[in-house]
Protein backbone atom coordinates (compact mmCIF):
# COMPACT_ATOMS: atom_id res chain seq x y z
CA UNK A 1 0.00 0.00 0.00
CA UNK A 2 1.46 2.93 -1.05
CA UNK A 3 1.72 6.33 0.82
CA UNK A 4 -0.96 9.22 -0.32
CA UNK A 5 0.90 12.07 -2.41
CA UNK A 6 0.28 14.34 0.69
CA UNK A 7 1.03 18.04 -0.41
CA UNK A 8 -1.68 20.71 -0.05
CA UNK A 9 -2.00 23.41 -2.59
CA UNK A 10 -2.56 27.11 -2.04
CA UNK A 11 -2.64 26.90 2.23
CA UNK A 12 -1.32 29.61 4.11
CA UNK A 13 -0.08 29.40 7.84
CA UNK A 14 -0.19 32.72 9.36
CA UNK A 15 1.18 33.78 12.37
CA UNK A 16 -0.08 37.26 13.98
CA UNK A 17 1.28 38.62 16.51
CA UNK A 18 1.89 35.85 18.31
CA UNK A 19 3.25 35.89 21.95
CA UNK A 20 4.32 33.78 25.13
CA UNK A 21 4.74 34.47 28.63
CA UNK A 22 6.11 32.10 31.72
CA UNK A 23 5.59 34.07 34.50
CA UNK A 24 7.92 36.93 34.35
CA UNK A 25 9.70 35.41 30.99
CA UNK A 26 8.71 36.26 27.28
CA UNK A 27 9.59 33.27 25.21
CA UNK A 28 8.03 34.69 22.22
CA UNK A 29 7.48 38.53 21.57
CA UNK A 30 4.71 39.58 18.91
CA UNK A 31 6.00 37.41 16.24
CA UNK A 32 4.10 37.43 12.61
CA UNK A 33 4.95 34.65 9.70
CA UNK A 34 3.59 33.65 6.81
CA UNK A 35 4.12 30.09 6.00
CA UNK A 36 3.72 29.11 1.85
CA UNK A 37 3.23 25.48 0.72
CA UNK A 38 6.11 22.91 0.02
CA UNK A 39 9.00 24.89 1.78
CA UNK A 40 11.91 23.60 4.00
CA UNK A 41 12.03 26.20 6.79
CA UNK A 42 14.59 26.61 9.34
CA UNK A 43 13.97 28.27 12.59
CA UNK A 44 17.32 29.14 13.93
CA UNK A 45 19.23 31.25 17.17
CA UNK A 46 21.00 30.16 20.06
CA UNK A 47 19.90 28.15 22.99
CA UNK A 48 17.09 29.76 24.84
CA UNK A 49 15.56 32.50 21.95
CA UNK A 50 12.10 30.59 21.94
CA UNK A 51 12.58 28.31 18.70
CA UNK A 52 10.56 25.20 20.67
CA UNK A 53 8.13 27.36 22.37
CA UNK A 54 7.04 29.05 18.80
CA UNK A 55 6.51 25.12 17.29
CA UNK A 56 4.83 24.36 20.29
CA UNK A 57 2.47 27.31 19.94
CA UNK A 58 1.57 26.16 16.11
CA UNK A 59 0.85 22.46 17.38
CA UNK A 60 -0.82 23.72 20.34
CA UNK A 61 1.12 21.62 23.11
CA UNK A 62 1.88 25.41 24.43
CA UNK A 63 -1.15 27.79 24.44
CA UNK A 64 -0.15 31.94 23.10
CA UNK A 65 -0.76 34.66 25.56
CA UNK A 66 -1.73 36.77 22.87
CA UNK A 67 -2.04 36.72 19.12
CA UNK A 68 -3.63 34.22 16.20
CA UNK A 69 -2.47 31.27 14.30
CA UNK A 70 -4.75 30.91 11.24
CA UNK A 71 -4.71 28.34 8.61
CA UNK A 72 -6.41 28.53 5.70
CA UNK A 73 -8.43 31.33 7.33
CA UNK A 74 -9.53 28.77 10.34
CA UNK A 75 -8.00 30.44 13.51
CA UNK A 76 -6.01 27.29 15.18
CA UNK A 77 -5.82 28.91 18.21
CA UNK A 78 -9.87 28.74 19.12
CA UNK A 79 -9.50 25.18 18.62
CA UNK A 80 -11.18 22.17 21.41
CA UNK A 81 -11.35 18.56 21.25
CA UNK A 82 -12.24 16.89 17.98
CA UNK A 83 -11.18 19.84 16.01
CA UNK A 84 -7.63 20.14 18.17
CA UNK A 85 -7.16 17.13 17.69
CA UNK A 86 -7.42 17.04 13.75
CA UNK A 87 -4.97 19.86 13.85
CA UNK A 88 -2.66 17.85 15.82
CA UNK A 89 -2.95 15.15 13.35
CA UNK A 90 -2.53 17.86 10.31
CA UNK A 91 0.25 19.36 11.78
CA UNK A 92 2.76 16.26 13.06
CA UNK A 93 5.25 17.34 16.27
CA UNK A 94 8.63 15.16 15.57
CA UNK A 95 10.62 15.64 18.85
CA UNK A 96 14.47 16.15 20.04
CA UNK A 97 14.07 12.82 22.27
CA UNK A 98 11.80 11.07 19.75
CA UNK A 99 8.86 10.47 22.10
CA UNK A 100 8.85 6.54 21.02
CA UNK A 101 7.04 4.57 23.45
CA UNK A 102 10.19 1.79 23.76
CA UNK A 103 8.94 -1.22 25.24
CA UNK A 104 6.53 -1.55 21.99
CA UNK A 105 7.88 -2.84 18.30
CA UNK A 106 8.85 -0.68 15.69
CA UNK A 107 5.44 -0.96 13.47
CA UNK A 108 3.20 -0.56 16.62
CA UNK A 109 4.92 3.07 16.96
CA UNK A 110 4.39 3.95 13.65
CA UNK A 111 0.69 2.58 13.89
CA UNK A 112 0.19 5.08 16.37
CA UNK A 113 0.40 7.90 13.81
CA UNK A 114 -3.12 6.21 12.22
CA UNK A 115 -5.27 6.45 15.51
CA UNK A 116 -6.81 9.99 14.14
CA UNK A 117 -7.85 7.95 11.11
CA UNK A 118 -9.64 5.10 12.29
CA UNK A 119 -13.13 4.65 14.37
CA UNK A 120 -12.81 5.29 17.88
CA UNK A 121 -13.50 2.15 19.32
CA UNK A 122 -10.56 0.28 17.06
CA UNK A 123 -8.67 3.24 17.85
CA UNK A 124 -9.01 2.50 22.02
CA UNK A 125 -8.38 -1.28 21.01
CA UNK A 126 -5.42 -1.09 18.85
CA UNK A 127 -7.44 -3.01 15.91
CA UNK A 128 -5.11 -2.68 13.15
CA UNK A 129 -6.57 -2.84 9.29
CA UNK A 130 -4.21 -4.39 7.04
CA UNK A 131 -4.45 -1.30 5.28
CA UNK A 132 -2.85 0.61 8.50
CA UNK A 133 -0.61 -1.87 8.63
CA UNK A 134 0.85 -1.64 4.61
CA UNK A 135 0.68 2.12 5.30
CA UNK A 136 2.85 2.25 8.15
CA UNK A 137 5.59 -0.68 6.55
CA UNK A 138 5.54 1.76 3.23
CA UNK A 139 6.65 5.09 5.83
CA UNK A 140 9.14 2.11 7.12
CA UNK A 141 10.82 1.45 3.61
CA UNK A 142 10.84 5.10 2.97
CA UNK A 143 13.88 5.58 5.26
CA UNK A 144 15.29 2.02 4.78
CA UNK A 145 14.33 1.04 8.23
CA UNK A 146 11.03 -1.36 7.28
CA UNK A 147 13.79 -4.73 8.62
CA UNK A 148 13.28 -3.40 12.12
CA UNK A 149 9.18 -3.43 12.47
CA UNK A 150 9.27 -6.50 14.95
CA UNK A 151 12.16 -4.87 16.89
CA UNK A 152 11.32 -3.12 20.43
CA UNK A 153 11.95 0.44 20.04
CA UNK A 154 14.49 0.86 22.81
CA UNK A 155 16.68 -1.46 21.22
CA UNK A 156 17.44 1.19 18.39
CA UNK A 157 20.09 3.25 18.00
CA UNK A 158 19.19 7.13 18.27
CA UNK A 159 19.25 7.87 14.49
CA UNK A 160 17.12 4.73 13.98
CA UNK A 161 14.26 5.86 16.63
CA UNK A 162 13.92 9.17 15.35
CA UNK A 163 13.78 7.64 11.81
CA UNK A 164 11.11 5.78 13.19
CA UNK A 165 9.48 9.07 14.72
CA UNK A 166 9.57 10.55 11.09
CA UNK A 167 7.65 7.61 9.30
CA UNK A 168 5.00 7.73 12.46
CA UNK A 169 4.76 11.74 11.40
CA UNK A 170 4.37 11.00 7.38
CA UNK A 171 1.55 7.98 8.26
CA UNK A 172 -0.82 11.07 10.11
CA UNK A 173 -0.79 12.25 6.93
CA UNK A 174 -0.15 15.79 7.75
CA UNK A 175 0.09 19.23 5.73
CA UNK A 176 3.16 20.91 7.92
CA UNK A 177 5.96 18.65 9.95
CA UNK A 178 7.46 20.56 12.75
CA UNK A 179 10.30 19.24 13.87
CA UNK A 180 12.12 20.66 17.07
CA UNK A 181 15.49 19.44 17.03
CA UNK A 182 15.23 16.80 15.99
CA UNK A 183 19.19 15.43 15.41
CA UNK A 184 20.46 17.91 18.65
CA UNK A 185 21.17 14.12 20.30
CA UNK A 186 22.92 12.51 17.22
CA UNK A 187 26.03 12.19 16.04
CA UNK A 188 27.17 13.69 12.67
CA UNK A 189 26.39 10.58 10.29
CA UNK A 190 23.15 9.87 12.03
CA UNK A 191 22.41 13.79 11.74
CA UNK A 192 22.87 13.64 8.08
CA UNK A 193 20.30 10.25 7.83
CA UNK A 194 17.79 12.21 9.87
CA UNK A 195 18.13 15.43 7.89
CA UNK A 196 17.88 13.74 4.71
CA UNK A 197 14.83 11.77 5.87
CA UNK A 198 13.07 15.21 6.53
CA UNK A 199 14.74 16.42 3.13
CA UNK A 200 12.67 13.58 1.72
CA UNK A 201 9.32 13.87 3.24
CA UNK A 202 9.50 17.46 1.74
CA UNK A 203 10.47 16.89 -1.52
CA UNK A 204 8.91 13.72 -2.85
CA UNK A 205 5.53 14.70 -1.00
CA UNK A 206 5.41 18.33 -1.36
CA UNK A 207 4.90 18.59 2.45
CA UNK A 208 5.70 21.64 4.46
CA UNK A 209 8.81 21.16 7.14
CA UNK A 210 9.42 23.61 9.76
CA UNK A 211 12.53 22.62 11.76
CA UNK A 212 13.80 24.14 14.89
CA UNK A 213 18.09 23.85 14.29
CA UNK A 214 20.88 25.19 16.10
CA UNK A 215 23.23 24.40 13.68
CA UNK A 216 23.97 26.88 10.86
CA UNK A 217 25.83 24.63 8.71
CA UNK A 218 22.87 22.24 8.79
CA UNK A 219 19.97 25.04 8.42
CA UNK A 220 22.11 26.22 4.94
CA UNK A 221 22.19 23.06 3.71
CA UNK A 222 18.78 21.53 3.69
CA UNK A 223 16.87 25.09 4.15
CA UNK A 224 15.51 27.33 1.07
CA UNK A 225 14.56 29.83 4.08
CA UNK A 226 15.61 30.73 7.50
CA UNK A 227 13.85 32.31 10.23
CA UNK A 228 16.58 33.53 12.74
CA UNK A 229 15.11 34.58 16.41
CA UNK A 230 16.59 36.23 18.91
CA UNK A 231 15.33 36.73 22.85
CA UNK A 232 11.57 35.86 21.35
CA UNK A 233 11.37 38.09 18.04
CA UNK A 234 12.40 37.48 14.44
CA UNK A 235 15.47 39.23 13.27
CA UNK A 236 15.92 37.97 10.16
CA UNK A 237 13.70 36.37 7.90
CA UNK A 238 14.96 35.30 3.89
CA UNK A 239 17.00 33.20 1.88
CA UNK A 240 20.11 30.90 3.48
CA UNK A 241 22.75 32.59 0.84
CA UNK A 242 21.16 36.51 2.23
CA UNK A 243 22.03 35.53 6.31
CA UNK A 244 26.09 36.56 6.29
CA UNK A 245 28.26 35.45 9.02
CA UNK A 246 27.59 39.04 10.36
CA UNK A 247 24.40 38.40 10.78
CA UNK A 248 24.77 35.35 12.13
CA UNK A 249 26.92 37.03 14.48
CA UNK A 250 24.70 39.00 15.75
CA UNK A 251 22.09 36.18 15.78
CA UNK A 252 24.00 34.15 17.73
CA UNK A 253 26.26 36.61 20.07
CA UNK A 254 28.28 34.77 22.18
CA UNK A 255 27.77 31.32 20.36
CA UNK A 256 28.33 32.81 17.14
CA UNK A 257 31.96 31.20 16.71
CA UNK A 258 30.99 27.35 17.81
CA UNK A 259 28.50 27.48 14.76
CA UNK A 260 30.48 29.53 11.99
CA UNK A 261 32.78 26.99 10.77
CA UNK A 262 33.72 24.80 13.37
CA UNK A 263 30.99 22.08 12.53
CA UNK A 264 31.82 18.83 10.20
CA UNK A 265 31.42 19.09 6.65
CA UNK A 266 27.72 19.20 5.59
CA UNK A 267 26.94 17.77 1.83
CA UNK A 268 26.14 20.99 -0.92
CA UNK A 269 22.38 21.24 -0.72
CA UNK A 270 21.83 19.45 -4.40
CA UNK A 271 23.99 16.44 -2.88
CA UNK A 272 21.74 16.49 0.42
CA UNK A 273 18.88 16.54 -2.08
CA UNK A 274 19.85 13.41 -4.53
CA UNK A 275 20.30 11.27 -1.32
CA UNK A 276 17.50 12.05 0.37
CA UNK A 277 15.28 11.52 -2.92
CA UNK A 278 17.22 8.00 -3.32
CA UNK A 279 15.85 6.49 -0.31
CA UNK A 280 13.36 3.92 -1.40
CA UNK A 281 10.60 4.84 -2.69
Amino acid sequence: MAIRHLAAEGFLLSIRDISRQFATKTAVDNVSLEIEPGGFIGVIGRSGAGKSTLLRMINRLVDPTSGRIVFNGVDITGLRGRDLRRWRQSAAMIFQQFNLSGRLDVLTNVLMGRLNHVPAPRAVLKLWSDEDKAIALSALEQFDIAGLAAQRAESLSGGQQQRVAIARALVQEPQIVLADEPVASLDPRNTKVVMDALLRINKHYGITVICNLHSLDLARTYCDRLIGIASGRVVFDGAPDALTDDVARDLYGLEAEDVLGKAAAMPHPQAAMANALSMPA
